[in-house]
């Protein structure tokens, strides 16, 4: 998939997940056009929710080949609104600047996150947790477990998740990967910066 294709579904990957039921139409018709494996299929098919199932497949999709984005968009039939959202990014050049919209120092964007600042980070993430931390490479098994495990509260399950991503990642858990997720799932710049303070 075309690079350009991949930052406009990374851009609007929270967007999307909310907006689309990707079981109805958009599956079977990126099955159809052998887009998806039957195995993906089934895969997306048996999360949970609707939310989860369109995170999965936009998961997928950059990894299915250069003819993948395009037909995701006639898949869009029924969502017109989220099609001519995806369309108008393609068209809207970026802003002068847009890039620097995370104004840290090599130093902090390059270390491991404290567990202050991963407990202050989870506080103020609220119902993007979960897209964040799917972004971070969490299973959506591990998802389930950290919100079973923390059913009552929101930032304990978070922070759950954050713990065992850093865990999992070690050195490569940076502040710069939380901040590529953090801006996949459209959380503003001041959030992170917050945190770090």
């Amino acid at each position: 998939m075309d690079p350009v294709h991949k930052a406009v579904l990374r851009k609007h990957r929270v967007y999307l997940s909310g907006e689309l039921l990707v079981c109805d139409t958009i599956v079977p018709f990126l099955f159809q056009e052998e887009v998806l494996t039957e195995a993906q299929v089934e895969d997306i098919e048996s999360l949970a929710t609707n939310r989860l199932k369109a995170l999965r497949l936009l998961d997928l999709l950059p990894t299915r080949g250069p003819r993948a984005f395009h037909c995701f968009l006639r898949s869009l039939e029924d969502f017109s609104w989220a099609r001519d959202r995806l369309q108008l990014e393609l068209q809207t050049p970026p802003e002068p600047g847009s890039t620097d919209v995370w104004q840290l120092p090599d130093s902090v964007l390059r270390r491991v996150p404290s567990d202050q600042e991963l407990s202050r980070l989870a506080a103020r993430l609220g119902a993007e947790w979960e897209s964040v931390l799917m972004d971070l490479g969490l299973s959506a098994e591990a998802l389930f477990r950290c919100r079973a495990d923390h059913s009552l509260s929101t930032h304990g399950a978070a922070l759950a998740g954050l713990v065992q991503w850093r865990r999992s990642e070690g050195r490569r858990a940076t502040v710069q990967r939380l901040l590529q997720s953090l801006q996949a799932a459209e959380v503003h710049p001041s959030v992170l910066q917050d945190v770090l303070q």
